[in-house]
């Protein structure tokens, strides 16, 4: 008899997961290479600040697998190159089946890489993370999907400071999801394989 916690799930390899990964392989392969592991760049974080845009209403499983699509059509996301884009563009991505075709979240997208780009090198990455809490101990990992927050005050805090200078789609739930999947907050569950 198995004697995970209920919230965790045993992969075909044997190892304890958080439970959102299901029997997904895209999913598993996600959690454990990516998921809560910190990310760096401005344009690594503006990618991820976009898919988590596009993915406001949808499933995450839907975004990550139309991400290699996404990348394509949108330069591999280097904010100069998206920054440039114009209607032409736009009607071209509205065009293409391989994305989700939201003009409002596209438009979006263009616009926050012009805001990105204005940038120094280095300057988003250092304000995105000047965000992040500190680590929590292993005593306050969460044991359970009820434990983890959709928002915290680190992620309002978040949300209005990229509001304040012209960010879209950069809601307090949104970026609390940014922040778990770029590693500014680990929250694998007690049990998880990946739980520091």
């Amino acid at each position: 008899m198995d004697d995970l916690r209920p919230d965790l799930i045993r992969g075909p390899d044997g190892l304890a997961r958080c439970g959102w990964v299901g029997d997904d392989a895209e999913y598993r392969r996600y959690h454990d290479e990516e998921w809560g592991r910190a990310l760096h760049g401005d344009r690594a974080l503006y990618e991820k600040m976009s898919l988590e845009g596009f993915q406001a209403g949808l499933s995450w499983i839907t975004i990550l697998r139309k991400r290699p699509r996404f990348r394509e059509v949108f330069a591999g996301f280097e904010p100069e190159t998206v920054a440039a884009f114009d209607e032409a563009d736009v009607e071209r991505l509205m065009a293409d089946a391989g994305i989700i075709r939201n003009r409002a979240k596209i438009l979006t997208t263009i616009g926050n890489a012009r805001l990105v780009a204005a940038m120094t090198p280095g300057e988003f990455d250092a304000f995105m993370w000047s965000f992040a809490p500190e680590p929590r101990s292993a005593a306050d990992r969460p044991v359970a999907f009820a434990d983890v927050p959709a928002v915290t005050a680190a992620s309002d805090a978040l949300s209005k400071a990229l509001k304040r200078r012209g960010f879209r789609f950069v809601g307090s739930t949104t970026m609390y999801a940014l922040m778990q999947s770029a590693g500014m907050v680990d929250d694998h569950l007690v049990g998880c394989h990946r739980a520091g």
